[in-house]
């Protein structure tokens, strides 16, 4: 306990100084039956991709917006068949940017939770995350460069179960795990709508149930793991065609005490579609490859429609 205190007591600082949320994002459609769709691993690059400081702001800008979505199935005497369904997500992602001349830093906050009521099949999670990102940049005479320092958060709310197995088995829970990363590097932004980074990083990962330590690459019965290594991450957002938006975004983590084909890949892409002020839709792809938890691809896919208003 006392070799990650001082992680949990920075994230409580953290998350003290940033405004009450509730939690964002989308319905999972496909896979609804399969496992739960929790974090199992860092799912922070779309985090990263929003929190860029424009080089024409002045001072303070503040953005809050939170997200309710929804799926709804009824059958009866449905001659094709099918299972009645009732998801919900709710969603809240806060950001916070400031410049004074060439010094910048961004707060990004993202919380998400959903699930869904399957018939004969119970209650299950569908999303979660708790995602808190602080970067600190300077810009260089040339603007398109810049110096920064990432510090990033990243957990779940509830526990996840693994549903292939009977019974099913849990596969995560709140620091269950959790991941701490501090990036510093170089940063480059040829377009609004396009960064590079590279930088050296660190790593902690803490399982607070030592159940669960080799899931994610520890030893039995350990609770903390550091790692050393460097970091790569392109971003990418941009209005495609009217009203709909593509976030796309890669980032990569090498450990330097161990081999290169254990790099940490996030490949995260996501539609977002502008029906009105107040309704959206969303389709999210993000492919992750953690070597710790699995030698398999990690697959997510969400199409939602909901319900969106901006706080601030």
């Amino acid at each position: 306990m006392k070799k990650y205190f001082s992680f949990v007591l920075f994230l409580s600082i953290t998350v003290l100084i940033s405004p009450p949320v509730l939690s964002q994002e989308a319905t999972e459609i496909s896979r609804l039956l399969e496992n739960d769709s929790d974090i199992s691993v860092r799912d922070m690059s779309n985090i990263n991709s929003k929190v860029v400081v424009a080089d024409t702001l002045k001072g303070w800008q503040v953005d809050w917006i939170s997200d309710l979505s929804g799926s709804q199935a009824s059958y009866d005497n449905w001659s094709q068949g099918g299972v009645n369904t009732i998801s919900v997500t709710a969603s809240t992602v806060f950001n916070a940017k400031y410049r004074k001349g060439q010094f910048a830093y961004a707060l990004g906050t993202n919380f998400k939770y959903g699930k869904a009521r399957i018939e004969d099949e119970g209650t299950r999670k569908t999303n979660d995350r708790i995602a808190i990102n602080n970067k600190f940049s300077y810009l260089f005479e040339d603007e398109r460069w810049s110096a920064f320092g990432n510090i990033n958060f990243s957990t779940q709310f509830d526990q996840g179960f693994d549903y292939s197995t009977d019974p099913p088995v849990m596969i995560s829970r709140f620091f269950a795990p959790a991941y701490f990363t501090q990036i510093a590097g170089i940063s480059f932004q040829p377009e609004d709508y396009f960064t590079a980074e590279a930088g050296m990083a660190m790593k902690q990962t803490i399982v607070s149930d030592t159940d669960l330590s080799t899931r994610y690459g520890l030893e039995p019965g350990e609770s903390f793991r550091f790692e050393p290594g460097y970091s790569l991450a392109m971003n990418f957002e941009k209005k495609i065609v009217s009203n709909v938006r593509l976030i796309s975004s890669v980032e990569t983590f090498t450990n330097l005490q161990r081999h290169v084909d254990n790099t940490d890949v996030n490949f995260s892409n996501e539609l977002i579609g502008k029906i009105n002020d107040y309704l959206n839709m969303s389709f999210q792809f993000v492919m992750v490859y953690d070597s710790d938890f699995s030698r398999e691809l990690q697959i997510k896919q969400v199409l939602s429609a909901g319900f969106s208003y901006s706080i601030l």
